[in-house]
């Protein structure tokens, strides 16, 4: 069992033992040191905070332990009830609310929850803000409201149709090519809230969903990070159907990953790139990702004439470096879609529109599409150091040792060699170095990902 704190939140496994897992008692103690967070932010008679959860099974006794405490911290709730992370973000901004909250572990198994936190822009909080909130739990320095004083909580059910709203509405998103191709795709929503928000997305869009584990009961079918080898009843099932294609996202709806008409993965990091193809033809621009994504959307870039740059590693890292240089269109390669003309976080919803509004508008199927990028291979690899090894001083040795390449410090060492890269980052919490490489074949990938272990022992001397 688990509990774990970070800058972006509190998450961990249901049940067990207070402090060590997520309990209702760890549940209430950081929903209050968020909202006491809030009302430092800007003095008012009442804050108001926007909080939506997935369909996992804890999740309708977790949020009413958070909104029920920031009610009893002054603060009015907007009680979304079961939505997805984008829509919480998208409700935020909406409401003109002061943050949000979305009940969600994201990809992780059944027994994990967590609390995400949102600032007033309804994006998640950067590194100081976070460590704030951490301080104020641990100080347990919260004072409560007056009974004449508490919140209130009201409830809109109908954010998740405003957000599909404002996706018809962005002026890339061809909602008539969408109509008149007559799209059959099959949905697979992992038994959370993707099964209620994708195949309303869809009918609005005109294209006809086949559900496939779409009732929103929070048990999942099948491990609900979307990968391959979890999604073999997708793939028969867009076989058996005829489909165009399919969709899977995961339990908050803001990874995304298609599967084609041949039920062949179009493969998680093409999401990204294929999104940012279109919409780079249409607004000229830059892109970004995080250091660990695909080679491939700089190739795209680079075709469309701008400029790739690529940030550290986590959501908030990548929605600064868009900031800081423009881009138009960027994200995560495990499918995170951030498209900053709707809002900044990442959207399964608006990339699946802008999806079919490519395909609508290139008139080719899925596995046509993708044989247009170049493919690439990842590996992902770690290495076990003992405690006493100076994890920064072994990173600054490779760093030196291939100064010749193109290096990125800003998160571990990256070397970008000719035909291939290596992502090297270590662990916050163990004496492990993470391996990341792309080349374009799996073998290349897995021997320049052992080669750089054995470079690392070498200096290590282990």
């Amino acid at each position: 069992m688990t509990l774990i704190k970070s800058i972006s939140g509190i998450r961990g496994t249901i049940g067990g033992k207070q402090g060590e897992n997520l309990t209702p008692l760890d549940a209430v103690k950081y929903a209050a040191a968020y909202g006491c967070w809030l009302k430092q932010q800007v003095a008012k008679d009442h804050h108001k905070v926007v909080v939506g959860r997935d369909a996992r099974i804890s999740g309708h006794m977790m949020q009413q332990l958070v909104m029920n405490t920031l009610v009893g911290l002054g603060i009015h709730v907007v009680d979304l009830d079961l939505s997805t992370t984008p829509t919480v973000e998208v409700a935020v901004v909406l409401d003109h609310a002061d943050g949000g909250i979305i009940l969600t572990a994201s990809h992780n198994p059944k027994q994990w929850n967590a609390l995400k936190l949102l600032n007033h822009k309804g994006e998640f909080l950067n590194a100081k803000e976070g460590q704030m909130i951490l301080d104020i739990a641990e100080n347990e320095s919260i004072d409560f409201s007056e009974v004449d004083n508490l919140g209130k909580i009201t409830t809109n059910h109908a954010y998740i149709d405003l957000h599909i709203d404002e996706i018809l509405d962005l002026p890339l998103v061809n909602v008539e090519a969408i109509k008149k191709a007559k799209f059959k795709v099959v949905v697979d929503g992992v038994n959370s809230t993707g099964g209620i928000a994708v195949p309303a997305l869809l009918e609005a869009l005109g294209v006809e969903p086949v559900k496939l584990y779409c009732t929103p009961n929070g048990e999942f079918p099948h491990n609900p990070e979307p990968l391959k080898e979890h999604l073999g009843d997708l793939m028969n099932m867009v076989v058996a159907e005829h489909a165009d294609f399919g969709i899977v996202v995961d339990p908050d709806v803001d990874r995304l990953a298609f599967v084609d008409e041949k039920g062949n993965m179009f493969g998680e990091e093409y999401t990204l790139v294929a999104v940012a193809d279109y919409v780079l033809q249409h607004t000229p621009g830059n892109t970004v990702s995080n250091m660990s994504s695909s080679r491939a959307l700089n190739d795209i870039t680079k075709k469309r004439n701008g400029t790739y740059t690529a940030s550290a590693v986590g959501e908030v890292n990548v929605v600064t470096t868009m900031k800081e240089t423009n881009a138009v269109i960027g994200g995560e390669g495990n499918g995170g879609i951030i498209y900053p003309e709707l809002h900044y976080g990442r959207d399964s919803l608006v990339g699946i529109a802008l999806f079919l509004s490519y395909l609508a508008d290139l008139r080719i199927s899925v596995s046509s599409l993708r044989k247009t990028y170049t493919s690439y291979f990842m590996s992902k690899k770690k290495i076990q150091l003992t405690p006493q090894l100076d994890v920064d001083g072994i990173l600054k040795s490779m760093e030196q040792k291939y100064a010749s390449e193109e290096i990125n410090t800003i998160d571990g060492v990256k070397i970008d060699f000719e035909e291939n890269w290596v992502h090297l980052r270590k662990s916050n919490t163990e004496p492990i170095i993470r391996i990341y490489t792309e080349a374009k074949s799996q073998d290349e990938a897995n021997i320049l990902a052992d080669k750089m272990i054995d470079e690392i022992k070498l200096i290590a001397d282990i």
